[in-house]
């Protein structure tokens, strides 16, 4: 990270001859070579970050400083300067180099963790210098001035980075490992750069102290790789026990009913969701379905869609009433959820009175289709869990055999295309009525392969319930 003195470029007469190229090149072959090697180490830490198919600072930044590292010394070589003999924009290229060089190490430093917000706010104004004085010299050319500012700054800056790492956590094994890579480079970055503010016309040793911070660096790199990893697979094995988790919460099945025919789909976001549905009760006389959608993605949201199970089953006393059974989950989820809400909608079905009671909490209306016509249902209160003097009301509707009914999540409606237009209740009613002598379950599908056809990507979870009353003693069907 060491900075030349200014004009420190041999000069070679036109006329170069054979001797002249033979001796170039001997002086070079050293540092050609470790160059290359350390190029070779940058590519294979970029390489390595390409097939993870994760984005990892750690091992971008290392990639990005040994690649520049080792192509400054092909660029400082002698055998170049031979090559671009006359060029005006070479030598400016070669100081520019030398001036970018600090910037990825120092965003290595602060990827692994090693800088505190003091260093960092330092280290991105020594960046923003170093990069000014990159942009003068490639418009203005070499100036001694130049060096001399970034020689006093980087020695500064390497000072206090010794200082700094003697008072890091020692028992930090990265810490420790980078701190003596750290130290040896210092020992040569510095002499390297009191010998060109001194113009002391000794050899260039700075490569073997890089060397052996880039195995220090290599090292914490890898480590750091393998650490992420395990974790990410550790947490990957917790989420497919969770996701196991949720869907055990979720009813497998309508049980067989004479009255009845209900299909479910649920097709989260993520891993987990926060989608829930259930059949608060279900047999030959009455059914009642809840559907409900917690705030937020994820697990967090899946953690509250496990909450609203529990709350919902605390009230199947209340099954028959639907404003008195959200009311209950309002009273149980209030203050319990983190300041998340929970929308909600519950229908109950009475094959004895043929009536359908229908409540919601802040949820999407309920569909009604009767003889090919769709009846938008809406009883709205205000959502779940966010107000502790929320009430509700019931809206009743008889039931006609025939009666289809479909409760979804907000993620139906709202999926968006590439243009960044909703799917919308009028193209579900319409879809709705489409599917009409479709069985529920093949409805169902048809729904959620028309929205994922719709929408661009998935951006919230996906959950629709289609219940048939096809009237006592219409046969039984699921």
């Amino acid at each position: 990270m060491s900075v030349p003195p200014a004009a420190p470029y041999p000069v070679f007469s036109p006329a170069l001859t054979g001797d002249q190229v033979l001796q170039a090149f001997r002086h070079d072959a050293p540092s050609l070579f470790l160059g290359a090697v350390i190029v070779a180490v940058g590519l294979v830490a970029a390489a390595f970050s390409v097939m993870r198919r994760r984005y990892d600072p750690v091992l971008i930044y290392l990639a990005l400083f040994a690649g520049m590292y080792g192509l400054r010394m092909w660029v400082r070589a002698d055998l170049l300067a031979l090559i671009m003999h006359g060029s005006r924009f070479y030598p400016r290229f070669r100081s520019a180099i030398d001036f970018l060089i600090v910037i990825p190490a120092f965003l290595f430093f602060d990827a692994a963790g090693f800088l505190q917000r003091r260093a960092r706010i330092a280290g991105y104004v020594l960046g923003v210098v170093l990069t000014l004085l990159a942009v003068a010299t490639l418009v203005v050319g070499v100036r001694g001035v130049f060096y001399q500012i970034s020689n006093g700054l980087v020695i500064v800056a390497l000072i206090v980075l010794v200082v700094r790492s003697m008072h890091g956590d020692a028992s930090n094994q990265d810490f420790v490992v980078a701190r003596r890579g750290l130290l040896i480079f210092v020992a040569f970055a510095f002499w390297e750069n009191i010998r060109s503010m001194l113009n002391i016309h000794l050899p260039d040793i700075e490569a073997i102290g890089f060397v052996a911070l880039l195995v220090a660096l290599g090292y914490v790199a890898a480590r750091q790789t393998v650490q992420r990893d395990l974790q990410l697979k550790e947490i990957q094995s917790e989420l497919e026990v969770a996701t196991r988790i949720q869907l055990s919460i979720l009813p497998a099945s309508f049980p067989d009913s004479a009255n009845f025919r209900v299909a479910a789909r649920y097709v989260p976001m993520t891993s987990v969701a926060g989608d829930f549905y259930d059949f608060i009760v279900a047999d030959e006389r009455q059914a009642g379905l809840l559907i409900a959608d917690v705030s937020g993605h994820g697990v967090p949201a899946a953690l509250i869609a496990s909450m609203v199970k529990l709350a919902a089953t605390s009230q199947r006393d209340h099954a028959a009433d639907p404003s008195s059974l959200l009311a209950g989950m309002n009273a149980a989820l209030f203050g319990n959820t983190q300041n998340q809400f929970v929308t909600a909608a519950y229908v109950h079905l009475d094959v004895e009175s043929r009536e359908l009671r229908y409540s919601a909490a802040g949820h999407p209306p309920m569909l009604l289709l009767r003889n090919g016509n769709v009846q938008v249902v809406t009883e709205n209160g205000l959502m779940l869990a966010a107000f502790d003097f929320a009430t509700y009301s019931n809206v009743a509707h008889k039931l006609e055999q025939g009666d289809r009914l479909l409760l979804y999540t907000d993620g139906i409606i709202e999926a968006a295309n590439r243009e960044g237009e909703f799917f919308g209740q009028d193209a579900l009613c319409l879809l709705l009525q489409q599917t009409a002598q479709l069985a529920p379950s093949d409805a169902a599908d048809r729904v959620i392969a028309s929205v994922q056809q719709w929408a661009a990507s998935q951006d919230d979870d996906l959950t629709v319930l289609v219940c048939d009353y096809v009237g006592s003693g219409a046969g039984i069907a699921n």
